[in-house]
């Protein structure tokens, strides 16, 4: 099983509306390895590792997004895979 990682940035209305909660229990729920935070600018920055397969479906929830947000755009930008990360959390 091939591992990656990515990083995405995700714009729209993506702060104060439990998207990093939603993206942790995502990414726990796929066994990715990663974090997520909220930037400056209003965009949330996710970056995971684990199965390609996880990845894919991590990126379309990233979309879906929970409840109240409106997700506006996703970027997508692949990482080299490190060592240092075992288990998903919120910056």
């Amino acid at each position: 099983m091939a591992v990656a990682a990515r990083r995405w940035l995700v714009r729209g209305l993506v702060q104060g509306v439990g998207f990093r909660r939603f993206v942790e229990r995502e990414a726990v729920e796929l066994s990715l390895a990663g974090w997520a935070r909220n930037l400056a600018d209003g965009r949330v920055e996710v970056l995971a590792q684990g199965p390609v397969s996880a990845l894919d479906a991590l990126q379309g929830r990233l979309w879906q997004g929970p409840r109240w947000s409106e997700v506006r755009d996703v970027e997508a930008i692949e990482e080299s895979v490190s060592a240092k990360l075992h288990s998903f959390h919120i910056l």
